[in-house]
């Protein structure tokens, strides 16, 4: 039996002219998530990410804790959900049948709650079977990477590892649903209550997969309380 230890990037920097790196919280979740490791003897024979600095950022901080050199592989099938992409595409056509969700993209989305009030409405129309726009890559073509690449890590990696990938929300929750069974109308069900630097854990064998738990950051509450800090955040 091997591990595979799901790990979401640390806070990112919402609102930013570069929203692509991690907050000064976010360093601090990572830094904290490699302490966690260490100290509970969870040792990574190696550790994947996609290309996104802030994916690649929350890498590099948590292996530093680690005791020996862990080799770091870049899949950009591990990164997010295109986001931007779904919004500026597919707004006006949930619009058509949400006027509020035009509101919100007209306020600006300069509010955390507003931004995922619309990217909920968006994600839900990206995996239906209705949703049919070309300039975007669909939803078919995302998952299957998704669950190429998780294949790919448990072919490559084989038996008795222990493995972590540092991924996104959208990415954790895919998985999650293809190892559950479930089809992408399920998939937000997962993605919307992420934690930052949570951590979801499968066992697998061969190319059989199963989920043993999913977004824990109890060890942010705890180390955080330990250290006088608040280190749970969702955005």
């Amino acid at each position: 039996m091997a591990t595979i230890y799901l790990i979401r990037h640390g806070q990112a920097s919402f609102g930013a002219e570069d929203y692509d790196k991690l907050s000064e919280l976010g360093c601090r979740q990572a830094e904290v998530l490699g302490h966690y490791l260490r100290d509970h003897g969870i040792r990574l024979d190696a550790a994947y990410s996609g290309d996104l600095l802030r994916q690649r950022e929350t890498t590099a901080l948590a292996l530093a804790s680690q005791p020996g050199e862990v080799p770091h592989h870049i899949d950009p099938r591990f990164n997010e959900v295109r986001n931007d992409e779904q919004v500026r595409h597919l707004v006006p056509v949930v619009a058509q049948n949400n006027p509020h969700i035009q509101t919100l993209v007209d306020k600006g989305l300069s509010s955390s709650k507003d931004y995922q009030k619309v990217i909920e409405a968006v994600f839900n129309h990206w995996v239906s079977p209705v949703c049919d726009e070309p300039r975007i890559q669909s939803w078919t073509d995302y998952s299957s990477g998704v669950c190429e690449a998780l294949a790919a890590v448990m072919a490559a990696e084989g038996s008795g590892k222990t493995v972590g990938i540092f991924t996104s929300g959208g990415t954790i929750a895919t998985v999650v649903a293809h190892v559950l069974g479930l089809g992408g109308e399920h998939a937000y069900k997962f993605y919307e209550p992420i934690f930052n630097c949570s951590i979801t854990q499968l066992f697998y064998s061969g190319d059989k997969v199963s989920l043993s738990f999913f977004n824990d950051r109890s060890f942010l509450q705890v180390l955080g309380g330990q250290g006088g800090e608040e280190l749970v955040s969702y955005r």
